[in-house]
């Protein structure tokens, strides 16, 4: 767990210890359907597909024509991959790992 920093409150449990108690993908997509707002939600899902997509080397240009995410999302996505946990990283290798070869390869 990352400690806590600065003269931020500790942070609360509660949220993910909900999370982890869901346990099919309808339950979780109906709870953050009813946490989050559509576009919290769709900026989350976006990030997640840049992650991919810088993941299977792809470049800024088609990555952002791909996800339709600015540079600048490209960019932070880009610095939390290389400096971030490595938690988000490795749940997306899971998921490109998990996808047919033909889906996630470079094409020439």
């Amino acid at each position: 767990m990352r400690p806590d920093s600065g003269n931020q409150p500790p942070r609360s449990t509660a949220l993910y210890e909900a999370i982890l108690r869901l346990s099919t993908l309808d339950e979780c997509i109906r709870f953050f359907d009813d946490l989050c707002a559509v576009t919290e939600l769709r900026t989350l899902e976006q990030r997640y597909a840049v992650a991919g997509c810088l993941l299977q080397g792809k470049v800024y240009s088609e990555i952002r024509r791909e996800t339709g995410a600015s540079s600048a999302t490209v960019s932070r996505v880009n610095r939390m991959l290389n400096y971030g946990t490595g938690s988000v990283a490795e749940s997306v290798r899971y998921d490109l790992a998990r996808l047919p070869e033909a889906d996630h390869s470079e094409e020439a």
